[in-house]
């Protein structure tokens, strides 16, 4: 059987949780391929892709993945304390670059500590360095710049539209 170019690593990228963003050279070749992908996942590992105009990723039902709760557990803290020294957090998200000392300070002095500190991969500055520049930058959520910069690519907005969805429902279930 003949695969379309770029195979391998486009099945490497997405099985190994990595997040491909439009500047990959190879998301246009997931992009128009998308029907064979999809089905590709599906039956190999029944996994369901996900390719907007930005990024693409893989879907799993039955997943125990404590990784994705820890990142989105950081943005939540991330864009509330934004948003409590007034600054529009999406902004923040979409065209800011922070260093980690920055990131560092914001979770130090949260009015979630408590939430931090039970959190193994956010509880100290070694382990936020690890989520952000190691777990993170592995996955393609942020984008560093030096060993102490970064930004954050496209991929944000999954974190993002999942707090908002659950949100929603939150809402939803209170009424």
């Amino acid at each position: 059987m003949e695969y379309p170019k770029n195979h391998r690593q486009i099945v490497d990228d997405l099985t190994t949780g990595r997040f491909v963003l439009s500047r990959d050279k190879h998301f246009e070749e997931l992009v128009q391929q998308e029907e064979f992908y999809a089905e590709f996942f599906k039956i190999s590992f029944d996994y369901n892709l996900t390719i907007t105009t930005e990024y693409a990723y893989l879907v799993s039902k039955e997943t125990d993945e404590n990784m994705s709760r820890d990142i989105s557990i950081f943005f939540a803290i991330f864009c509330y304390e934004l948003d409590k020294q007034g600054k529009n957090f999406l902004d923040g998200l979409q065209y800011a670059e922070y260093s980690f000392e920055e990131i560092n300070l914001l979770f130090d002095n949260s009015s979630y500590i408590d939430l931090i500190q039970s959190n193994k991969q956010l509880k100290d500055a070694d382990a936020r360095r690890r989520i952000l520049f190691g777990t993170m930058a592995r996955k393609n959520i942020i984008e560093k710049i030096s060993e102490d910069r970064f930004y954050f690519t496209p991929a944000y907005k999954v974190f993002v539209d999942f707090a908002k969805t659950l949100a929603e429902n939150k809402l939803v279930e209170s009424n």
